[in-house]
């Protein structure tokens, strides 16, 4: 049998702008933007000592708002622009399908590497053959297979569904519909949101893997699908008078000053700048407004080495340099595909000197430097050319704090350790933390229970561990439209889904007997999309947990980039308070499953189903009676 969860779909993939008219409207490098954005840094407001006052509002530090054009645009359906009827629009949701599908045959994905080469991977690493046997349909399938999702890649038949929402799209689980229209961008300015940054990304591995009918872009070339991202990003601050693009610090407290939303430009694609002059490149897409980006992202790139997460990637490495390390096993028990590692797993490559190279030219620019999907040995390296450039400031614009996560999660090198933290309160940097999906441990401090996993309960511990023991500057990083899961719904049919059923269920009953409810969208349909980052501020501090660093992070973004911009003498912070305790690692689920009842040698949360739900037994049911139900749930019954 084929083991789903090792199929997770992954944090998705960096995206590809075009170039255009508007590079003439932007400074050249080397010059000021303050000119171009129209404000003076006289503009922003200051107190009486001449510091500058906090400003209001908070940040997410990743977005892929125009997502319909990374990959070719081969992927994600609906728009990010214009009528919802039309970029919110039904999908067909039948075969060939129009987006979200793998094609029949990628074995010519893998051609680079000899027939010897790739039969001994795949007897070391089943995936590998089960990737090449079973073909695009089954694979599209298995991608919206996840455990604890209804999924929307492959056919999706069942869950058709688009504006205004009538079949619960977009939801907590969404990988390939549309997150980020910008009505929802507005909902988030309303709420609260000050400072955006919204990443243009690509991957070409999944653009190559897609139909060919689904591409608009059949070259695959990563740039490219940035160039687009960046231009449409440009258009989209051209046509609204309530956003506005940021070049300079400068502009940034300006415009959040004046109680408009500031977009910060970057780049996330695993083959950034190509194998070209990557100078040049750099000059193109500054001219488009960038501002930051990350040095690699699922693969190893000229740069430098990635943080390898999903097996998935594993073979998309593998298929550019047909590489099996034998040294530790995380494709499979005894191999890896794709990347070099040591005995602990951890990718052995750092930065390249290509990559101290425009490391040392993004410093001189005044560009901030995202750490994320970085390679511990890349995060490394990089501090240490931050601490000869005077503490220059560092951060992630996603990532997950790593002693809160449970242990398998833990193994991962993308996960962030408290070691790598310091670093970046050192610099003046700060973490954007994703809002994800996951079960994760009790951060004992925290004054939210730890009684609904996956949901804004657990989003709270990672926050309080973060913010209360490691003392670290956060905002969100939330990743919309990144091929990830976001934070599942408290109440509803897939509450507290990130544990097994029978907890699954109790948590949810209890969440239903507490009744702390706020009424969003995000109750029963999680973090659907980016409109809902302010109900899940609201939704913490119903549950108790103190976000005013948080809403404040906008302040805190600004204030690391004006760390970049200006002069620096030392460290920011000599990190020395960090608490690294209070975190309590959950039983395993076999040991939490003995705890619950057993009838009829099945176990079973005593009154989890409500009525209408399709029981066994009695028992079961909040109202204690399963009606119709034969013996031991032979036939099935229904709660009354």
């Amino acid at each position: 049998m084929i083991d789903i969860a090792r199929f997770r779909a992954p944090p998705l993939l960096s995206v590809a702008l075009v170039a255009g008219a508007l590079a003439a409207c932007n400074p050249t490098p080397g010059e000021s933007a303050t000119a171009t954005a129209g404000e003076s840094e006289s503009d922003s407001g200051t107190d009486t000592d001449g510091e500058p006052e906090p400003l209001q509002g908070y940040a997410d530090l990743h977005l892929h708002m125009f997502t319909e054009d990374a990959f070719g645009g081969g992927w994600l359906h609906g728009a990010a622009l214009g009528d919802p009827a039309v970029a919110l629009a039904l999908c067909d949701g039948g075969s060939p399908g129009d987006h979200a599908r793998v094609r029949e045959d990628i074995s010519d994905l893998i051609e680079t590497c000899d027939q010897a080469t790739i039969d001994a991977a795949s007897s070391q690493a089943p995936l590998l053959a089960v990737l090449l046997a079973i073909g695009g349909d089954e694979l599209s399938e298995l991608l919206g297979e996840i455990p604890g999702t209804q999924g929307d890649t492959g056919e999706h038949l069942d869950r058709k569904g688009g504006w205004p929402e009538l079949d619960g799209w977009p939801r907590w689980d969404t990988i390939a519909h549309q997150q980020s229209w910008e009505g929802w961008l507005k909902d988030a300015y309303d709420s609260g949101l000050r400072v955006e940054v919204i990443s243009a990304v690509s991957f070409d591995w999944l653009c190559k893997a897609a139909p060919t009918e689904n591409v608009a872009r059949p070259q695959c070339d990563e740039m490219d699908d940035v160039r687009v991202q960046l231009e449409k990003a440009n258009q989209f601050a051209a046509a609204n008078d309530w956003v506005e693009i940021a070049l300079t610090p400068e502009d940034a407290r300006r415009i959040v000053s004046e109680d408009k939303l500031a977009l910060i430009l970057s780049i996330e694609a695993s083959h950034i700048f190509g194998a070209g002059d990557w100078r040049a490149q750099l000059d193109e897409v500054y001219g488009l407004g960038v501002r930051t980006l990350q040095l690699v992202h699922q693969l190893d790139n000229r740069f430098g080495g990635a943080a390898p997460h999903n097996t998935m990637f594993h073979v998309a490495q593998f298929t550019e340099n047909c590489h099996v390390d034998a040294d530790c096993g995380i494709t499979s028990p005894d191999v890896t595909l794709g990347f070099d590692v040591d005995a602990n797993c951890r990718n052995v490559l750092g930065l390249t000197a290509e990559g101290r190279e425009l490391v040392d030219e993004m410093i001189g620019r005044g560009m901030l430097i995202d750490l994320a999907h970085m390679s511990e040995a890349l995060v490394s390296d990089v501090y240490d050319v931050a601490v000869t450039h005077d503490y220059y400031p560092l951060y992630f614009s996603h990532a997950h704090f790593r002693e809160i996560m449970l242990p398998e999660k833990q193994k991962q090198e993308k996960t962030t350790p408290a070691y790598i933290v310091k670093m970046v309160r050192e610099t003046g940097g700060m973490i954007g933390l994703r809002t994800g999906a996951e079960e994760v441990n009790t951060y004992e401090p925290s004054a939210v229970d730890n009684s609904c996993h996956g949901s804004s309960r657990s989003f709270a511990q990672a926050y309080d561990y973060g913010s209360r023991g490691l003392k670290v500057d956060i905002g969100f990083g939330a990743d919309f439209n990144g091929f990830i899961q976001q934070l599942r719904p408290r109440f509803g049919d897939d509450a507290c889904s990130a544990s097994f059923t029978e907890e699954r269920r109790c948590q949810a009953k209890e969440e239903r007997l507490a009744g702390q409810s706020d009424g969003t969208r995000l109750d029963d349909w999680g973090l659907a999309h980016t409109g809902l980052l302010g109900a899940v501020l609201d939704d913490l501090d119903l549950l108790g947990s103190d976000t005013a660093p948080l809403r404040s992070s906008a302040d805190t973004f600004v204030r690391m980039w004006e760390r970049a911009a200006g002069e620096r003498s030392g460290p920011a912070d000599d990190a020395a308070d960090m608490d690294e305790s209070g975190v309590t690692v959950l039983p395993a689920h076999a040991i939490r499953r003995a705890q619950y009842p057993t009838e009829c040698e099945e176990t079973y949360c005593p009154g989890g189903l409500v009525a209408g739900d399709s029981c066994r037994f009695d028992a079961e049911c909040e109202s204690g009676t399963c009606a119709g139900a034969g013996e031991c749930g032979e036939p099935r019954g229904v709660c009354e």
